[in-house]
């Protein structure tokens, strides 16, 4: 996860876009090869099971929340279905910001400027991590982060953006969870709001503490999530659309 966001995701928490026909346009529209042969990998169907979707759960280390302000600095994602997450094939990178590292992240994701150093630019690992995400349905904790920032970055790079569609499990935390912040009266009388950070999510569902503020370690963390969240609140023939963003 980047540096604090807040706990609350956007409003409207799902949208039913017709991607297919989305990326079909994109395709004929897009004159970067890299993204045209990233979209000619298509997106599923809106009525496909979630249980025939392959997905893949990525997360960004950031120096801050604002795409148009703060860079990525590490990228981790996981390939994963209902069924269960390809360690094997997770991949994990650090990359240059284009400022120098604030002291603030520094404490809070623990990557120094000598760790980034050495590190590629986005664009050096662009083949591969378009490679990864394509034909896959991203997976997110908190969907102003990955498809923003990825999309900044593109631009300022490639003069031309990228979109995709993407699950975000804080917006089903949100869902779920319509009442967790108490009113007055309740606040009065103890009551305390529900965190739908990831880590907190995660403890409704039994699953492990993971250490925070690793990109690789938070994309597993939000691929074992959704597993929880279909499992225990949707089921595996929901059709991806109901969800979708």
């Amino acid at each position: 996860m980047p540096l604090e966001y807040m706990d609350t995701p956007p409003s409207q928490p799902f949208a039913n876009v017709p991607w297919p026909d989305r990326y079909q346009t994109l395709t004929e529209a897009t004159s970067y090869p890299l993204l045209k042969a990233f979209y000619q990998a298509g997106c599923c169907d809106a009525n496909t099971p979630l249980s025939q979707v392959p997905m893949v759960a990525i997360d960004f280390e950031t120096t801050g929340l604002s795409a148009t302000e703060h860079s990525i600095i590490s990228v981790g994602l996981v390939p994963f279905t209902l069924e269960g997450i390809q360690l094997s094939a997770a991949r994990h990178w650090l990359v240059k910001p284009k400022l120098a590292l604030h002291q603030t992240s520094v404490t809070i994701h623990g990557i120094t400027h000598a760790d980034l150093e050495q590190a590629p630019d986005l664009v050096d690992i662009l083949p591969e991590l378009l490679g990864c995400l394509a034909g896959r349905l991203p997976v997110v904790h908190y969907r102003d982060i990955e498809r923003p920032f990825l999309d900044v970055a593109l631009l300022h790079r490639l003069q031309e953006g990228i979109q995709f569609p993407l699950l975000d499990t804080m917006a089903i935390e949100a869902h779920l969870h319509p009442n967790r912040r108490p009113n007055f009266w309740q606040t009065w009388r103890g009551k305390k709001p529900l965190s739908i950070r990831l880590s907190d999510s995660r403890l409704r569902y039994g699953l492990p503490h993971y250490a925070a503020h690793n990109a690789l370690m938070d994309a597993i963390a939000t691929a074992e999530l959704l597993q929880a969240q279909i499992a225990h609140h949707f089921g595996a023939q929901t059709p991806v659309s109901d969800l979708w963003l």
